[in-house]
């Protein structure tokens, strides 16, 4: 590794901050005043609600306690910082009011979780961030938003369904965001809390703050990654995500006419192979259902066996390089949006074919 100036000040001569190398980009993308990074959003979430709240009550609606990846559930992340959850409201319907009745001289904060792995449709009802920021200042409270994946622009200027950016909860009054530094945004894993300076300046003190710090490739990755943020005209040129996520349809299925011959010949003849339109499914801590239209190469067995498409898809996976497709409706799917590079996928069909042929 070279050397770098991780908390080392150029300047002065003296230690520095390490979130010093990020914090003023975050800002300028946020319009927050402050910022810092830890290991992932759920470490940014426990190390604020252990700063902000240990030992006292946050009401957050009972239709936004959500279990997040790996089996976590936000009351057990709640629960690990000290703080005490207090449920409002019902699964489906939250009001103003339920807050309201919440708040008392132990609560220490409001809360509002993005509900960002599924979607509560008909008879519903939620407290929007502006609302619920007006009634903590109300109370002399802060007002917390946990958006899980973070979204920095517009995404209905990209032709995709439209995400709340970060800095749309900044504008709206709230004191402390937290989200994801990779999925949607598409940098390194990591997790980033933004918002006011007298509310940053206390986390950052918090020993937990040491514990849950990212390392110096981490930092230069994300710090790449949130300048190029800085000219959204060209990301879907520079951002792999969100090239991909932008990918045309009719580009897709070019491909996949180019590939589905080649992976043909290489199957045996218990498969049959042909290119099939599907839909990309965005996911990863943001727009849980919504979809974008794509082209897949549809493997189906010859003898309409499902064992053959889980042995298929067991050898595709083994690959040196894996590929990873999906069993639907008794076809092998393989979405090609996010294969950029088709040469590695044709020097790995002959190790599908002697695989096979075992």
């Amino acid at each position: 590794m070279l050397p770098n100036n991780l908390e080392f000040d150029l300047e002065t001569g003296q230690r520095g901050n390490r979130d010093n190398h990020i914090e003023s980009l975050i800002c300028e993308l946020t319009g927050s005043e402050a910022a810092t990074v830890v290991n992932n959003n759920a470490a940014a979430v426990v190390l604020a609600l252990s700063t902000l709240a240990k030992g006292r009550e946050v009401p957050v609606s009972r239709g936004e306690l959500v279990e997040i990846g790996g089996s976590f559930r936000v009351p057990e992340v709640m629960e690990s910082s000290g703080c005490t959850l207090v449920e409002v409201g019902a699964t489906n319907r939250t009001h103003l009011k339920d807050y309201r009745s919440a708040v008392s001289a132990q609560t220490a904060l409001l809360m509002k979780v993005h509900t960002s792995n599924y979607r509560l449709e008909g008879f519903t009802q939620s407290v929007d961030e502006k609302t619920l920021a007006e009634l903590a200042h109300e109370h002399k409270l802060p007002c917390m938003v946990d958006l899980g994946s973070g979204c920095l622009i517009d995404f209905a200027d990209l032709g995709l369904p439209g995400e709340p950016k970060a800095s749309d909860y900044i504008a709206n009054g709230i004191d402390l965001i937290t989200f994801s530094g990779d999925k949607l945004l598409g940098g390194p894993q990591c997790g980033i809390i933004a918002g006011k300076k007298s509310l940053l300046d206390r986390i950052c003190k918090n020993p937990l703050k040491r514990a849950l710090r990212v390392d110096s490739m981490i930092l230069a990755a994300l710090s790449e990654v949130l300048k190029l943020y800085r000219h959204p005209e060209t990301l879907t040129q520079t951002l792999p995500t969100l090239r991909q996520l932008t990918r045309p349809a009719s580009d897709i299925e070019e491909q996949a006419v180019r590939l589905c011959s080649e992976l043909a010949n290489h199957l045996p003849q218990a498969y049959r192979s042909a290119t099939a339109p599907c839909y990309s499914q965005i996911g990863s801590g943001a727009l849980p259902v919504e979809t974008i239209p794509s082209f897949a190469i549809a493997i189906e067995s010859a003898e309409d066996r499902d064992s053959d498409l889980r042995r298929l898809a067991t050898e595709l996976r083994k690959l040196p390089r894996p590929v990873i497709g999906r069993i639907h409706d008794g076809r092998l799917l393989l979405d090609l949006r996010c294969l950029d590079c088709e040469s590695l996928f044709l020097e790995q069909l002959p190790l599908l074919e002697n695989a096979l042929a075992c």
